[in-house]
């Protein structure tokens, strides 16, 4: 059994951590008016932006390596537990319908597996076997790009599945959100979000989970900017599997074309639905056959589309 494993070992590594910090200032904290806990938990959060900011450069770094390894086909993965693994299943699952991916294309691993996202799974954390068997059900390749998420930055299964995919030459980040973490040193690209001591003290779904979630953010929308899912602001790749989403297809390519309602119905229409194809065809001129090939031979890009098209 080694210290950590220990329970008075893991006491002591727990009390070592920034996110686990006891805050005497707020020991009293169950006895303010509901209004001044809410001020405090609202003043707590404001800090969390300029936390993320002070990770920029690596952040940046790691979404270049990332986008360029899925532009090659590769996958995101993200592999964490609890509160730390819900935030990566929720960031892969919004992707389909925002940018039209793959479900394969972004994938969310958690602890204990679907179960997990409800309820706690006894001991799932703890088992880095668990994490290599949950990457080996993937198949993972050198093209695919497996992201540990830990507000500790020691939780075994995150800091299990980044040492797995780096030995199977898999490209690895390590995100959470305390300094000198064994999960930063384990991945290529360590991004570390202090946040400092939680407002509960041990509850890291706050603060931390809130840095966690903007990071998710970044990484996957700006690679999906980077692969050519938007032009401009605008997300070209939306999928319209409902009402809403239709009415913003609509809506898209009218702020990207300036054109008029009947022009656009018909480009919608030649393209079934697809956005990024309606533009072109507006756009060029091209018709419904010749967009999805110039889409096609420029990668999904519509700025080099375009070009091509009116070039």
């Amino acid at each position: 059994m080694t210290s950590t494993s220990h329970p008075h070992g893991l006491r002591a590594e727990l009390e070592s951590l920034t996110t686990e910090a006891f805050r005497p200032e707020l020991a009293e904290i169950d006895r303010l008016p509901t209004v001044e806990i809410a001020r405090l938990m609202n003043g707590e959060d404001t800090g969390v932006p300029a936390a993320v900011a002070a990770r920029l450069p690596q952040i940046a770094a790691a979404i270049d390596a990332v986008a360029a390894r899925m532009a090659r086909g590769g996958r995101l993965v993200y592999a964490g537990a609890g509160t730390a693994g819900r935030l990566g299943v929720l960031d892969a699952s919004e992707c389909p319908p925002t940018f039209n991916t793959e479900p394969a294309q972004v994938v969310g691993l958690i602890a204990g597996g679907p179960q997990a996202l409800v309820t706690s799974v006894e001991g799932a954390e703890d088992s880095p076997e668990l994490a290599r068997r949950d990457l080996d059900g993937l198949g993972l390749d050198p093209d695919d790009t497996v992201v540990g998420v830990s507000a500790s930055g020691r939780t075994p299964y995150a800091v299990g599945a980044v040492v797995h995919a780096r030995a199977l030459g898999a490209l690895t980040i390590g995100l959470s959100c305390n300094e000198g973490s064994a999960l930063a040193a384990a991945a290529e690209h360590g991004i570390e979000v202090v946040v400092g001591p939680e407002l509960l003290t041990g509850s890291t779904r706050l603060k931390a989970g809130t840095a966690q979630k903007l990071v998710l953010n970044m990484l996957s929308t700006i690679t999906m900017i980077r692969l050519g899912k938007t032009y401009g602001n605008l997300m070209v790749d939306v999928r319209a599997s409902n009402d809403k989403l239709r009415a913003r297809s609509r809506r898209i390519v009218a702020l990207a074309t300036g054109a008029a309602d009947e022009e656009i119905e018909a480009a919608l229409t030649a393209t079934g639905g697809e956005v990024k194809n309606a533009i072109l065809i507006v756009l060029s001129g091209v018709d419904g056959p010749t967009a999805a090939r110039l889409l096609e031979e420029s990668g999904g890009h519509l700025r080099a589309a375009l070009a091509a098209a009116t070039g």
